[in-house]
């Protein structure tokens, strides 16, 4: 399941969406907003949904990361709340840290001059900064289920007043243990809202969530297939944890691996590895959870600008990060299940380009 060779990228059916962003019911200023970015015609998940949550109804997006999904539920957010001023809010949910604060940024830059201001509310950042943006009232929350549970806990993040629910990457979330913060956050919020989950796939306990929040949900399928067949696959046979590190040092300084994430399994491996990488002159830095929100935020800006060559990532970086022109994924430490290593190789080979994935095995 590690090893295919990849196809010459072909021209494929090129898709043509239905609307343009031009055609949907958005505020002139919030167009303006989409047009300064370039979006001209929306990606196949913005296609089919946007109408959708705009006439409020609710909706689940079937999509693999990097479909541009997080437009897809912003900015339909951002035109009911500039709208509506009447008190009512917004409530994402995302499963990590790093996805948050990518949703957070692209909230900003949509919603410029509409007055709808956010919060950002994840662990690993002072928790009283968030305390203080909570009590300016903005009106979308974006988080990560463990720490909005805890600004709940303090009475400090009210969801009375929430109109709209989005939980995105929900299968991840599930994965890695939210399903009781989730129920309890939904618990709290009004009977009448609109709710849009977005996910990869729909497992049976995501199924559960959703026939007790949802009405009538229009479903949106823009899934392909797990892996892409533009990413080159196969195997690195080592006999110990020497010879990996010596034979991916050599690996890391030819010119062709350009901009490359290694995957391990724990914090203190990855930081260890990339110290190691480091001392041999490869220039490299790590992200893990032991690492505080802004040290992570400042390791994957520095990765993004070609600073550093290597980022060597727990699965915490694995979903949901738009990381472009990714050269080479290497699974230092073979992935827990074959779901993680669609995930983590999925970050090259973006966007029809060609990728490769290298896994060490014994």
């Amino acid at each position: 399941m590690f090893v295919n060779k990849a196809v010459q990228p072909q021209a494929e059916d090129v898709f043509k969406p239905n609307h343009k962003f031009s055609d949907f019911a958005f505020s002139e200023l919030i167009k303006q907003n989409i047009a300064k970015k370039g979006y001209v015609e929306p990606t196949p998940i913005q296609d089919g949904t946007i109408k959708h949550a705009l006439e409020g109804k609710d909706v689940i997006g079937l999509a693999n990361t990097g479909t541009g999904k997080t437009a897809a539920f912003v900015l339909p957010i951002i035109e009911k709340l500039s709208a509506n001023n009447d008190g009512s809010t917004a409530l994402v949910m995302a499963p990590t840290r790093e996805l948050a604060f990518q949703i957070y940024e692209e909230l900003k830059g949509f919603a410029a001059g509409t007055g709808v201001h956010a919060a950002l509310c994840v662990g690993g950042a002072s928790i009283n900064a968030q305390i203080h943006a909570l009590r300016r009232r903005p009106r979308v929350v974006i988080g990560t289920p463990g720490r909005l549970k805890d600004l709940f806990d303090k009475n400090v993040l009210k969801l009375n007043r929430a109109s709209t629910v989005v939980l995105d990457e929900a299968d991840r979330m599930v994965d890695i243990g939210f399903i009781r913060e989730i129920r309890f956050i939904l618990d709290q919020l009004p009977d009448k809202k609109q709710a849009l989950c977005f996910s990869a796939t729909i497992t049976p306990e995501i199924k559960e969530l959703l026939r007790n929040l949802m009405t009538d949900p229009v479903t949106v399928s823009v899934i392909k297939k797990a892996t892409s067949d533009h990413v080159e696959q196969d195997i690195i046979k080592a006999s110990s944890r020497e010879e990996k590190i010596e034979i991916l040092t050599h690996l890391l300084k030819k010119d062709n691996f350009e901009k490359v994430i290694v995957f391990g399994s724990t914090k203190h491996g990855v930081q260890k590895l990339s110290d190691k990488l480091v001392k041999s002159d490869v220039s490299a830095i790590a992200i893990h959870g032991n690492k505080t929100q802004p040290q992570r935020q400042k390791a994957l800006d520095a990765f993004k600008k070609g600073k550093v060559k290597v980022l060597v990532a727990t699965d915490v970086a694995a979903r949901g990060l738009d990381i472009p022109l990714v050269s080479h994924v290497i699974n230092f430490d073979q992935p827990q299940t074959y779901d993680d290593y669609v995930h983590r190789i999925g970050r090259t080979g973006r966007a029809g380009n060609r990728g490769h994935a290298l896994t060490f095995v014994s």
